[in-house]
């Protein structure tokens, strides 16, 4: 089974696409999303830019925690951050308060273990989201349920998941930027 998920449909996709475990690994370092626009330049001027247009997601997470699914990420980081891997750490307080659990990961921690950058959804073990860009812009999540690449996924989880330190542990060892 091959199916685009279409970018402005991959929020309704997760609402109902899995059953027990949505897990992320979370590898670019700038994601062009639009409704974050006025908000990552408003980070970038040394404001608070709010929760504005992140409402939907963070209430998705929200009804799923409740429903007792877990919903889960590993993102890499770049030492130092990009201004985009900021702006995201910035805001991961709200979606963790949410109820995801997002884990960090230094990209050369990453690369030494031998971990692809890809960007991916693992739903249930059984199913994958693949991303797809056109530079840093998603046009939508490829899904499979090809029994190899599931596999390979959840090996890639495993591994990452091991070593990725949670996200409040993490911010505990950083300085503040």
């Amino acid at each position: 089974m091959r199916e685009l998920v279409a970018a402005p449909d991959i929020t309704e996709f997760f609402r109902n696409g899995f059953e027990h475990t949505a897990w992320r690994l979370e590898a670019r370092r700038h994601y062009e999303v639009d409704y974050e626009s006025a908000r990552y330049r408003a980070f970038l001027r040394g404001k608070d830019p709010g929760i504005a247009g992140r409402e939907a997601w963070l209430g998705t997470i929200k009804q799923l925690t409740g429903r007792r699914l877990r919903v889960e990420r590993a993102r890499l980081i770049d030492e130092p951050p990009t201004d985009y891997q900021r702006f995201l750490l910035w805001g991961t307080k709200d979606t963790v308060a949410a109820g995801e659990d997002i884990r960090y990961l230094t990209r050369t921690r990453a690369e030494a273990m031998g971990l692809p950058a890809r960007d991916f959804w693992l739903f249930d073990s059984r199913l994958i989201g693949e991303f797809h860009y056109d530079g840093d812009h998603s046009l939508g999540m490829e899904l499979t349920d090809d029994p190899q690449e599931v596999l390979t996924a959840c090996q890639i989880r495993n591994r990452a998941w091991h070593f990725a330190i949670p996200y409040t542990d993490f911010t505990a060892t950083r300085p503040a930027d």
